[in-house]
């Protein structure tokens, strides 16, 4: 067996470990472990879970990047149509990773009822429009009905839905201006299923129906539509494949990722990085502080021992590394606690919801979560190797200890 595993295991495990004068820091210093590792775990799961949760809803509503007219890319409201007779159209097969491509087209409009209106945004959708994407939006009701023939169906968002006292089921009356503005189109619309994004700046815009509706008012052909909505599989590339896609995409056409067209809240979103590490340092900062604090008090708590080590013929290293197995033992524990603290609260929040957020201000209304394992694992093991790495300083100075004076020390 290991001398110094064994030497330090029986400190451990002893009564007097326990009542020693050094059992109260070495508490104090357990719980800065498992508080800061709590700290850790936690915001790093709630600031990457806001940051997919947000990319989520947008990517929902706008697709990773769009395929539009040089003219349209600016705006919601599709003006010049484009044809759906593209090499890129249903199948990217010139760009990989590409998971799935849709028709859209959007136009501007009011909603009328018998109390008052409110001014949408209708998204035309057609049969290649992956609803999934909405599916765990949907608070009541179903998704609209396009395989058959063009009928009324629209999905609406409830915060639309509560401002003009509409429910499921209801009728109501839109208005669409023609291009001359001086005229308008009516279509009525029957609300087949509400959704609730949280995402206000969506929900208070987008009303979801047939993309046919559109091309009749419009005078559009049935092979015409506003644009196309690319989904990529993986997110963090989605700068890489929209410069692919462009140079694919014919060139009187432009391809906008949703990075660059919603640029404030994406740049808001990077902002969690930077907290995030600010908290992992400060949190391992305060941790190692309170294991030197423990270990010099264990050190000098047991100045006669490592006396006598040293009287006996053992070296400085081999003393060092009792004091610091101890120290690992207390980290380790440590750790052990804080994750299983941890893991609970995420867990108790990812199936309750219990910490509710501001959509106005963070675009959702409950705090999301991450559990990522590997994320955790690395958190540990930094953790473990920052501290060890920095107690190998204050361990140095058992190599100051004199054997006599240490053995004659009261």
């Amino acid at each position: 067996m290991n001398l110094e595993y064994f030497i330090s295991k029986r400190l451990i495990t002893t009564k007097s470990y326990k009542s020693s004068i050094s059992s109260p820091i070495i508490k104090i210093a357990i719980t800065a472990i498992a508080i800061g590792i709590i700290m850790m775990i936690v915001s790093v799961a709630t600031g990457i879970g806001l940051q997919n949760k947000i990319r989520e809803k947008v990517a929902a509503f706008n697709g990773h990047v769009i395929i539009s007219n040089y003219d349209d890319n600016q705006s919601e409201v599709t003006k010049e149509p484009i044809s759906i007779n593209q090499d890129f159209y249903p199948k990217f097969k010139n760009v990989s990773g590409i998971s799935h491509i849709q028709a859209t087209a959007s136009k501007a409009g009011i909603i009328h009822t018998e109390d008052s209106f409110e001014g949408i945004l209708y998204k035309g959708v057609g049969k290649d429009y992956d609803f999934k994407n909405l599916q765990e939006y949907l608070i009541v009701g179903r998704m609209p009905n396009l395989k058959g023939n063009l009928n009324e169906e629209v999905l609406i968002s409830q915060y639309i839905a509560n401002r003009l006292n509409l429910k499921l089921g209801d009728k109501f009356k839109t208005y669409f201006l023609k291009d001359s503005g001086s005229r308008y189109n009516l279509r009525n619309f029957k609300i087949v299923g509400i959704y609730n994004s949280g995402f206000q700046e969506f929900d208070a815009t987008y009303i979801l129906g047939d993309i046919r509706h559109i091309q009749k008012i419009n005078k559009w052909k049935e092979d015409q539509v506003g644009s196309f909505e690319v989904f990529v599989d993986d997110f963090t590339q989605i700068k890489q494949k929209g410069e692919e896609i462009y140079k694919e995409i014919p060139p009187t056409y432009n391809s906008t990722t949703i990075e660059e067209k919603y640029y404030s809240i994406f740049e808001w979103l990077k902002l969690f990085d930077f907290n995030i590490v600010i908290i992992l340092i400060v949190m391992i900062i305060v941790a190692t502080i309170n294991m030197i604090v423990a270990l010099l008090v264990l050190i000098l708590e047991r100045t006669q021992m490592i006396g006598i080590l040293k009287a006996l013929g053992a070296n400085n290293w081999n003393i060092r590394k009792i004091f610091l197995y101890n120290a690992s033992y207390l980290i380790v524990r440590g750790l052990l606690i804080g994750n299983i603290i941890a893991i609970v609260l995420l867990l108790i929040q990812k199936c309750f919801g219990l910490i509710k957020l501001n959509p106005e201000n963070y675009y959702v209304n409950v705090a999301p979560v991450d559990i990522n394992l590997l994320h955790i694992l690395v958190l540990n093991l930094g953790t473990i190797f920052i501290c060890f790495l920095v107690l190998l300083i204050p361990s140095y100075i058992i190599t100051k200890i004199s054997p006599v004076k240490a053995i004659r020390f009261d």
